[in-house]
């Protein structure tokens, strides 16, 4: 039976901050395993490396836990004008995960050319070619 229009399955809007400290706990305690095979004899070495906080991440997290929507995208586009009390804890759940994924490509932790553009930060760069017409006598 579907919900009545209007009715949250995440509720109070503070319950979305803590599903948040949940999903971040959960991605530093949970880190991404580089296999590489080293040294003459290609031993194995396993590397931790420590995952970026996303939003698509969060949202995957959250819609795995039971009773939970599969999706946040009407918590965060605020649909129908239904979760204007949510958008003071999305907009800083979008925040912390920007930071960590701006902090961490300034440091080094995460690729920082991923990072620039994920977070529309790429480098602009004007280049100015000049030239100058150069005249050939052909024939005579």
């Amino acid at each position: 039976m579907a919900r009545p229009k209007g009715s949250k399955l995440i509720n109070p809007p503070e319950k979305m901050w803590e599903l948040f400290l949940e999903y971040k706990e959960h991605v530093k305690l949970n880190p991404r395993i580089k296999v590489e095979y080293v040294g003459k004899d290609g031993d194995r070495v396993d590397t931790p490396l420590v995952t970026p906080l996303t939003m698509v991440g969060f949202e995957i997290y959250v819609g795995d836990l039971p009773n939970m929507p599969i999706s946040l995208d009407q918590y965060f586009s605020n649909q129908d004008e239904l979760y204007t009390d949510y958008m003071g804890v999305c907009t800083r759940v979008r925040k912390a995960i920007r930071k960590d994924q701006i902090e961490g490509g300034m440091v080094g932790q995460y690729n920082a050319s991923i990072t620039q553009r994920l977070n529309g930060l790429a480098d602009k760069q004007q280049h100015e070619i000049t030239a100058e017409p150069r005249i050939f006598n052909v024939g005579n």
